[in-house]
């Protein structure tokens, strides 16, 4: 690897759920590489920056693979300990994703299960790797992650009689553990209630969501997080879908931008609307179960999930300082393969970062500025919306602000 800072190419996809043209953060991100034209008619959904197979990034301006640049001398390129932790392979993928359409409710399965999905059926389950993920709001955004605090769900059961109807061989068993169970109890009756909700026959969801659909109002705004704004955001985008009822046992999350979620393994989650970043150990399994044309996996999905619960307040992930610097921050999740920094620098700053144990793939989200490497004097990189980077371990690098512009890059990081 003769350069320590290598610029990419990275493949944007246009799955069915992301936004159109150029209100697609993916898609301005992707509008900076060679021969990229933006169709407004055309959905732009995550721009994938790493190495993983489904959607490799090249070196800017050439048909070479960063994996093949890696492969050449995995430890000067990764350093030595991720190297060797993680087999000589980049351990994260980094994505930008838009988001106009809801995503499937999912999880992704922990690696003793991720294994045998992938030895059982291969053609649906591409890897044995699990899938630990974090997003951080580029734009406002709206999610749904873990299990409701058990109260909300029990007073939406009283509340909601089309939810109650869908749930009724397991209600009473549930409310009576949310009164007087022990933990235990209360995460087997909250499985029994899911199971049922998600088993639900498809005649029987149709018939409720028609009864609720009629009783309450929707909404205009795209942000709104009420039940009532969600049923009907949900049912118009997947009609019918029993997915739709699961507004009434998920958290909903409301972000702005900065703020972030971390989803473990066998965490419930679905993505409802907005722009943000996500990394993730690299793999792209996938368990669904609702609000997906796709593959669903209920038994699987399930069977999976740990039935934590709690309030959403608790699926923050707060950032903290990042090592010496004065205006980077890193989301750190309990996990080895990926943080997440982000630099915000006013017009004329700089950010001297120190040279990392392990590898960097840095994007500048905001404004304009310069990406320096002080040990090769001269060295500059543009940094510019959508302009990305590979960094090598054991790099110095200034981030560096136009003297009119404010900057923001967010780089993704494996420090194992």
């Amino acid at each position: 690897m003769s350069s320590s800072i290598i610029r990419l190419a990275c493949n944007v996809n246009n799955y069915h759920w992301g936004k159109h043209g150029l209100h697609s953060k993916a898609a301005q991100f992707a509008a900076t590489n060679p021969g990229v034209t933006i169709d407004d008619s055309q959905t732009y959904a995550e721009l994938w920056m790493g190495t993983h197979p489904s959607g490799p990034s090249k070196v800017f301006g050439t048909e070479t693979a960063l994996s093949s640049i890696i492969e050449q001398n995995p430890e000067q390129a990764l350093g030595v300990q991720v190297s060797r932790k993680f087999d000589g392979q980049l351990p994260f993928l980094f994505k930008v994703l838009s988001i106009e359409k809801a995503l499937s409710i999912q999880a992704h399965p922990d690696k003793t299960l991720a294994q045998k999905l992938y030895a059982e059926r291969p053609a649906v389950y591409k890897d044995g790797n699990h899938k630990p993920e974090m997003s951080i709001a580029l734009t406002d955004f709206v999610a749904m992650s873990g299990f409701r605090p058990l109260e909300e769900i029990a007073a939406f059961i009283g509340e909601y009689p089309e939810f109650g109807a869908l749930v009724k061989e397991s209600a009473e068993a549930f409310l009576s553990a949310v009164e007087t169970g022990d933990d235990a109890e209360k995460r087997k009756q909250l499985r029994a209630l899911f199971a049922e909700l998600m088993n639900a026959r498809a005649e029987d969801v149709q018939q409720q969501l028609d009864v609720l659909l009629a009783r309450v109002s929707p909404a205009s705004d795209p942000l709104d997080i009420s039940a009532n704004a969600l049923v009907h955001r949900l049912n118009m985008e997947y009609p019918g879908d029993v997915g739709v009822f699961c507004v009434f046992m998920l958290n909903v999350l409301r972000l702005v931008p900065g703020d972030a979620f971390f989803m473990g393994p066998n965490d419930p989650h679905a993505y409802i609307f907005g722009d943000c970043i996500e990394c993730m150990a690299t793999s792209d399994n996938v368990v669904r179960a609702g609000l997906t044309p796709k593959l669903r996996d209920v038994p699987v999905l399930v069977d999976m999930l740990t039935y934590d619960y709690g309030t959403p307040e608790g699926k923050l992930l707060r950032p903290v300082p990042f090592a010496e610097t004065r205006h980077s921050l890193v989301y750190d999740p309990p996990i080895d393969e990926f943080s997440v920094v982000r630099t915000a620098l006013a017009p004329a700053q700089a950010e001297p970062v120190p040279a990392l144990d392990g590898p960097q793939v840095l994007l500048a989200v905001e404004g304009k500025g310069r990406l320096l490497v002080p040990a090769n004097e001269g060295d500059a990189y543009e940094l510019m919306p959508g302009h990305v980077y590979f960094v090598r371990a054991g790099t110095n690098v200034v981030i560096e602000a136009d003297e009119s512009s404010s900057l923001v890059t967010y780089s993704a990081l494996c420090l194992a």
